[in-house]
This record gives structure tokens, sequence and C-alpha cells, in this order.
């Protein structure tokens, strides 16, 4: 099987020879060049053509998102973002990752561990190789919905990999007396306070961070704080949000699994639950828990994922109720979760 070939594009030296180091350890990639600027990399991308492009954020003369508007126009292909783990690195990323850039990773700090790091760069380097590449040409656009009544449902939403721009997508239709709903995205724990403010901006809904104890409401958006818990539903004088330690589940903290599972527990069948774009099997035994419980169940379709690996694990488990495109999983959700259903 042929090996990713991968274009390693960063200011720094040391930065451009750890990665490529690290990318070189897996036996499925070869890094086959490294650029310093966007102006070499421009070059290196028409002789190499490689499969997936590293990307750094922050870069003299053009920064990563400027080249990125460039490739995504001209040449739509792969590419990860490394960024530093900073309030204005996590602002551009969400940036980029609304451009199309598939994936994300932290630079390596003097508080985190370079090693594991890296590896993530190239696990993500991998998924990137097999994403469906969106442009915005592809996308429809979204009118908010007026006419919705709230049946007391709640909606519980899960994602990863492409998350990013399905959920604005879907929040865009979000009005005002939207269902309760709680979100699980897979992200750095200092990119999901910056996500939440974004999604407020699109969303005729109050998006906010979930904190525990908030008290579920309509109207209102949670998303779980990456990194250090996980969200879940609970009743207690009402649904509230509960973060709770403890490990990774299905390889991740937060877990989607975890949320799904409470709200099948809490909730049973009051709940709508989507599944959307992202890498592994994150959420499908939670989704599948809650269709038994009676809820219904929603998975983004192949064609409008950037990696059907989640979606495809639930559907394939029975989880998935009905598969549906990005353009429409919003209306369906709140549809399914309308009083006039």
């Amino acid at each position: 099987m042929a090996r990713i070939r991968v274009l390693v594009v960063d200011d720094s030296a040391t930065m451009r020879g750890l990665i490529t180091a690290a990318l070189n350890r897996d036996p499925e990639i070869e890094v086959v060049g490294a650029a310093g600027d966007p102006f070499e990399a421009r070059g290196m991308i028409k002789a190499l053509n490689p499969d997936v492009v590293t990307l750094d954020i922050e870069m003299p003369n053009m920064n990563g998102i400027e080249f990125l508007e460039k490739i995504m126009r001209l040449r739509p292909m792969p590419v990860v973002m490394v960024s530093s783990l900073t309030q204005a690195g996590a602002e551009m990323t969400l940036r980029a990752l609304e451009l199309g850039a598939v994936d994300c990773v932290a630079k390596p700090t003097l508080a985190t561990n370079t090693a594991d790091t890296l590896n993530e760069v190239a696990a993500k380097v991998k998924a990137a190789a097999r994403a469906s590449i969106r442009t915005k040409a592809d996308d429809k656009p979204q009118v908010r919905r007026k006419d919705y009544m709230p049946s007391g449902d709640i909606v519980a939403i899960g994602s990863s990999t492409g998350g990013v721009e399905a959920l604005l997508s879907i929040l865009s239709l979000f009005p005002e007396t939207c269902p309760p709903t709680v979100i699980t995205q897979h992200m750095p724990a200092t990119f999901t306070a910056s996500f939440a403010a974004r999604l407020d901006r699109a969303s005729g809904a109050k998006v906010q961070e979930a904190a525990d104890g908030a008290l579920l409401e309509p109207g209102k958006v949670y998303v779980a704080p990456g990194g250090a818990t996980h969200l879940e539903v609970v009743r207690s004088a009402g649904l509230r949000c509960r973060l709770t330690q403890g490990d990774p589940v299905s390889g991740h903290r937060p877990s989607v699994d975890v949320l799904f599972n409470s709200v099948a527990q809490a909730v049973g069948d009051k709940a709508v639950g989507a599944i959307l774009t992202g890498m592994g099997r994150d959420g499908a035994q939670g989704l599948l828990a809650m269709r038994k419980a009676g809820a219904r169940t929603l998975g983004q379709d192949e064609q409008s994922c950037v990696v059907y690996g989640m979606p495809r694990t639930a559907f394939e488990l029975g989880a998935v109720e009905k598969q549906v495109s990005l353009s429409s999983i919003g209306q369906s959700i709140l549809d399914l979760a309308s009083a006039r259903r």
C-alpha cells in the first residue's frame, strides 16, 4: 500500500524537524518535503503533489489562514493545522476549520508531552488522508427555523473531525425557542470556550460552554468543555449538566458515549440524538442506548461527512434510525423535537 505523502509547513526549523521525524516514524507516512513559509510551500505543493499538508498558523509574510484560504480555493486538499494553545491560536484554528481544514493539533510546549503531541499529528494526518474535502461551494444556504414549537424533548449531538463546520451549519438553523441541546465535540480544552462563542454568534439560540449543575433550558445549547471532564445529563430538580472526572471513554474525554448514555438513562424517549462526522467509534454505543430507550436518532450520511467513522459505526450497530445529509440534519433534528411532529 502506498504511503501517505506529507508536506510539513512551519516557519520554525526545529518544529519542522520534530514533526518530520515523528511522521517518518510511522510506516504508513512519508514526509516528501518541508517548507519554511507559504511561498516556498506553494511551489512544493505543485512539484510534489502531497496527499496531506500540515500547516502552522502563525508564520511571517503570509499566515496560515491566508494560505489555507488560497489552498481551499485553488487546490482543495487535506490540511491539518498546527496551532499554539493560546486564545488567539484557538480563534484562528476555529477559523481554519471553518475554511475547510480537516483537523488541528496543538504544538508541543514545556507543559505538554512532546512525544504524545507528535504522535497525535501522525494519527490526524492518517485520518486527513481518508477525509472527504468539502469546499464552501458545497454548502447550501441555511434559513433559520421561525415556526418551531418545542415539544419538551432535549437534543444531544456528538461530533469529532469535521464537526466545527457541521455544528455551525446545524446551529445556524436553531431559533430562540430551540430545545435544550447538549453537545460533545472532540476539541482541545482551550478551544471550547471560543467555539461556544462562535456558535453563539451564528445561532438564534444562546450557546455556552457547559457548567456543572447548569439547568437545561429551552433556547440554550451547552457545549462540553474540552480536556478534563465528561459532560452528562442528570435529573436533579429538572435536567442539568454534570461535569464528571474520569478516564477517557472510547478514547476520548469528553466522550460522546458518556453523554449519550446519560441522556438514555435520564431522559429516555423524550430525546433526539444525532451523531455527526468524526473518526473512530465514540458515540455509537451511546446512541444505541438512546434508541433502545425510545429516543429518535439520526446519523450524518457518508456523502456529507468529512470522516465517515463515528456515524458509520453507529449505523452498523443499528443505533441510527435515519441517515441524513448535513444540509438537512439540522431541520430533521428540529422536526423530531417539534410539538407538531
